[in-house]
């Protein structure tokens, strides 16, 4: 419960340091990139996962991204975005991403879904995927 308070601030943190400007061309951006209705690629979901090639935790969510994408081709969308890199800065912002891994995922409208961070397991994505993809 702390650690879910802790983060909530470190993420109300981060997300102050975007400025306006930032979170429309961002907006923008995902609404170009992973709005499927509009840019007509086949996917159904985004998996968005922010991390580390130097983390622990973040190395462990390799796996189970790749079985994400094996399990759901043309239908999600798996992206790692490196946090360590300068130009993800901008969307580890819009996203008020504060700890690592983060997992983000959004619906074929682009809009966000499904938010977790930590490590979660392949089985729990795939509930929250299978969710989705029969909800649309």
């Amino acid at each position: 419960m702390f650690k879910g308070r802790l983060n909530n601030a470190a993420s109300t943190i981060v997300l102050s340091q975007a400025t306006p400007e930032t979170i429309s061309a961002v907006s923008a951006h995902i609404d170009s990139v992973y709005n499927y209705r509009k840019n007509s690629k086949p996917f159904e979901i985004t998996f968005l996962e922010f991390g580390s090639t130097s983390c622990s935790a973040c190395r462990r969510m390799e796996k189970g991204m790749q079985e994400i994408q094996d399990l759901y081709p043309n239908k999600v969308n798996v992206v790692f975005i490196n946090v360590t890199k300068k130009e993800n800065h901008d969307l580890l912002n819009f996203y008020a991403i504060a700890v690592i891994p983060t997992q983000v995922l959004l619906d074929k409208t682009g809009k966000k879904f499904f938010r977790h961070s930590g490590y979660i397991s392949t089985n729990e994505l795939r509930t929250l995927i299978d969710k989705n993809l029969t909800q649309n």
